[in-house]
């Protein structure tokens, strides 16, 4: 049935584009306004031209976040993607009880992350901490650590972590994807002599590229997102050595009281993500030759 008015469907989406101007689009513009100014959040306003963002630059910490945000995406790429895709092949090949284990494997997505946090604190607690307490029993007291407040193991203890949460939402992901291929391509393959590994690599994943493409971009651009994991289990530390963009920016903004240069790194943040994006959207485009 077609509208009488050329006018209602603006009508109709009107309150939803209004909520979203009101939450979205007012606050990144208030934001990016923010940023030209030195302000403290209740005193007057001091124009500063582009001094906040030639500070952020300079910044060696706020510098440094963005290598522990890559090296941390790196490896939820590998926790995530990676073992979230191996648990949907292997959940795919199952016969029976393949309803448990997704059931399982997804629990951990509908968690509480601060929840979470708190949990695997007590997991690598070094004194009474589940990990190191199971080092101990089986004989390797030398591998026990203060696994949190160790600069050389702290983000590989958050990423575990976040693979242990989110292996869970991507292998749903996979799992769909996977349950879409048409039988008979499976059939044919296996009939031409292909083991279970082969079938899945060189005919399963191929065909769910489209699956692969968005799950690594939702863990890129939430690897640059995340904040209460970090916040709960280490707040930046120890020596900012997990320090990522979002935690020091609330530090700045928070703590400091400096909300036109943590304005600055907001924004500063927001063009990383969005070329990102961008950038990725690029590569998987027909046109750029790797699709």
């Amino acid at each position: 049935m077609r509208a009488r008015h050329r006018s209602t469907p603006y009508l109709l989406i009107a309150p939803a584009l209004l909520v979203f101007g009101a939450i979205v689009l007012v606050p990144i513009g208030l934001t990016a306004r923010f940023s030209f100014f030195r302000w403290d959040g209740l005193g007057p306003f001091e124009p500063v031209g582009l001094l906040n963002y030639r500070r952020a630059i300079q910044d060696p910490i706020f510098r440094s976040s963005f290598v522990h945000a890559a090296i941390y995406i790196a490896m939820t790429i590998v926790l995530e993607v990676v073992v979230g895709m191996a648990l949907a092949g292997l959940l795919a090949a199952r016969a029976k009880g393949g309803t448990f284990f997704r059931v399982a494997f997804f629990v951990p997505v509908m968690l509480p992350m601060v929840v979470i946090a708190v949990l695997w604190a007590f997991v690598y607690n070094p004194d009474i901490g589940l990990l190191n307490a199971g080092l101990r029993r089986v004989g390797l007291d030398s591998l026990t650590r203060i696994w949190l407040g160790d600069p050389d193991t702290a983000l590989i203890a958050i990423a575990v972590v976040s693979g242990w949460v989110f292996a869970g939402f991507y292998m749903a992901i996979f799992y769909a994807a996977f349950q879409q291929i048409p039988t008979s391509v499976l059939e044919a393959a296996q009939l031409d002599g292909a083991g279970g590994f082969r079938v899945f690599w060189h005919v399963k994943v191929p065909m769910v590229r489209h699956a692969v493409e968005v799950a690594l971009l939702l863990c890129i651009t939430g690897g640059f997102q995340s904040f209460d994991l970090f916040y709960v289990l280490t707040n930046g530390g120890p020596y900012n050595s997990t320090e990522i963009p979002t935690t020091y920016l609330v530090k700045v903004v928070f703590r400091n009281q400096e909300v036109g240069y943590g304005s600055a790194m907001a924004v500063i943040l927001t063009a990383v993500v969005l070329v990102i994006g961008l950038l990725y959207t690029r590569l998987r485009s027909p046109h750029s030759g790797l699709t």
